[in-house]
């Protein structure tokens, strides 16, 4: 991918839907903004039929759905994705973060090590399907839908 393409179709902003999202803890917060700060500081994200971007990129959660706001020079978008084959994904990441957070405070490197390598595999699976889910709507890089997944997660928080 030329570089020129990777900066006309990025994003320059993403912006969660507060109604959307729930308390959450210092560990949860620290990672939603981390994958804010990631996501915009590189990313590939090609909207389907928009010429150039950057991009604008509001999530949300409507009826249990994913709704992507996409807006950009000449273009604006509303894609919604169902999130049921997230579902199991979503959950199981939840309990293997939640495992994580704790090991961090409490286990061996090695303990702390496997709970990341887990994390990690579960995160590339739903980054996987994630850009399956979005082929014909929008082209994404791993790291971007990886991002993504990150802040997918973070609307289904609950405190």
């Amino acid at each position: 991918m030329a570089d020129d393409d990777r900066q006309m179709h990025r994003l320059q902003t993403v912006e969660l839907d507060e109604e959307s999202l729930a308390a959450v803890s210092r560990d949860q917060e620290q990672e939603r903004q981390f994958a804010i700060f990631d996501l915009l500081e590189e990313n590939h994200f090609h909207p389907e039929g928009a010429s150039s971007g950057p991009y604008d990129l509001r999530m949300g959660l409507v009826e249990n759905r994913l709704v992507l706001d996409v807006s950009g020079p000449a273009y604006e978008r509303r894609h919604i994705l169902s999130l049921s084959p997230f579902r199991s994904l979503i959950k199981d990441y939840f309990l293997i973060c939640e495992s994580y957070y704790q090991a961090i405070r409490n286990s061996t490197p090695a303990q702390i090590e496997a709970l990341d390598m887990g994390r990690r595999g579960l995160h590339n699976e739903a980054s996987e399907l994630l850009q399956a889910r979005l082929s014909g709507k929008i082209e994404t890089d791993i790291d971007t839908a990886r991002r993504l997944f990150t802040l997918i997660c973070a609307l289904h928080w609950r405190g």
